[in-house]
């Protein structure tokens, strides 16, 4: 299998995983212009599962390094099995309950709360479970990040006051999906040997077969969680599995490759954590909120036409994003 084995290569692959993170949204809106977020789901979901098969197969099985991807499906205890499950299913659960927030409280209240909680909360669970890297860069540059994504969120409700309904209800649902998601990570970095992917302990999962049965978390879990979200909707009224059969294949293939692009994010942060760890390779993914803040302004052009105090704090907001990514990296290399 592929194995990194050098910081700067872990790095730039975790910076690859913000941009997909921060950016498979974008097929949603598309989607969305006629399609129900509830059905999206279902082809976003089938995109993880086929990519995580693909990658499986391509760099989970090339190479003499490491298990081969079914070599290393084989050996794998239930228990270590059944953590990166877990985590497959905690994070459906932890992003259908963050889209359920962002339709009632809006993108501007829902995301930064649910994305700042699950990072906060996630590079301590990471940091803790696998320590790797100095602690006091590396929580200090969260800090930083999360300030920036606090920024990013005063901006955009500055932009979009008016916009909100039922934000109580949308703020307490983005604070579980975000303490929900802070733990995903931990459940299927902790079914891995972290410290060693080329010759891993007998029973743990490599980055590929952990990701494999990650996916097939996430997508049994949604005949579950989508299907009760689809006949009682936060928002809006209910929809059936008919109307998903109506859509059409362009459509659906918008759903998939949201799930590809997803999907090559998580992956490419598994096989990283192997030589920047847990802790940094969640915490450089989870800038994705400012990749996201990015496309509205440049592509989107959600900031058009903005106020000056607006401009001031998305300059502020970029300023420390970097700053603190530049703290997080460089707490891995000492």
């Amino acid at each position: 299998m592929y194995i990194v084995n050098n910081y700067l290569l872990a790095v730039v692959l975790c910076f690859v995983t913000m941009l997909c993170w921060g950016s498979w949204a974008n097929t949603q809106k598309l989607a969305g212009k006629t399609w129900r977020y509830e059905l999206f789901y279902w082809d976003y979901v089938i995109g993880i599962l086929l990519f995580s098969i693909v990658l499986g197969f391509s760099l989970g099985s090339v190479g003499d390094a490491g298990r081969s991807f079914l070599d290393d499906l084989g050996q794998i205890t239930f228990a270590n099995m059944l953590s990166a499950f877990i985590g497959g299913a905690l994070f459906n659960l932890a992003n259908i309950l963050l889209s359920a927030a962002v339709s009632m409280a809006g993108l501007t209240v829902a995301f930064p709360l649910g994305v700042g909680i699950a990072l906060v909360l996630g590079v301590f669970v990471n940091y803790f479970g696998e320590p790797k890297g100095d602690p006091v860069t590396l929580f200090f540059g969260v800090a930083l990040v999360m300030i920036a994504i606090i920024l990013n969120a005063m901006a955009s409700s500055r932009m979009s006051r008016g916009e909100r309904n039922n934000s109580k209800k949308g703020a307490m649902v983005a604070v579980v999906a975000g303490v929900l998601m802070s733990f995903f990570y931990r459940f299927v970095a902790a079914a891995m040997d972290l410290n060693n992917f080329e010759f891993p302990t007998p029973g743990m999962a490599t980055p590929y077969s952990a990701f494999f049965i990650f996916a097939v978390g996430i997508f049994i879990s949604n005949f579950l969680f989508n299907t009760i979200v689809m006949r009682r909707p936060f928002v809006g009224a209910p929809v059936t599995y008919a109307e998903y059969f109506k859509g059409s294949i362009g459509t659906h293939m918008v759903g998939v490759l949201g799930g590809v692009i997803w999907g090559l994010g998580t992956a490419l942060s598994y096989i990283a954590a192997g030589k920047a760890g847990a802790a940094i390779s969640y915490a450089l993914g989870q800038g994705a909120p400012m990749v996201a803040a990015l496309w509205g302004i440049l592509i989107w052009k959600e900031f058009k036409g903005a106020p000056r105090n607006v401009n001031i704090l998305l300059a502020c907001m970029f300023i420390l994003f970097i700053s603190g990514l530049g703290a997080i990296i460089v707490s891995g290399a000492n």
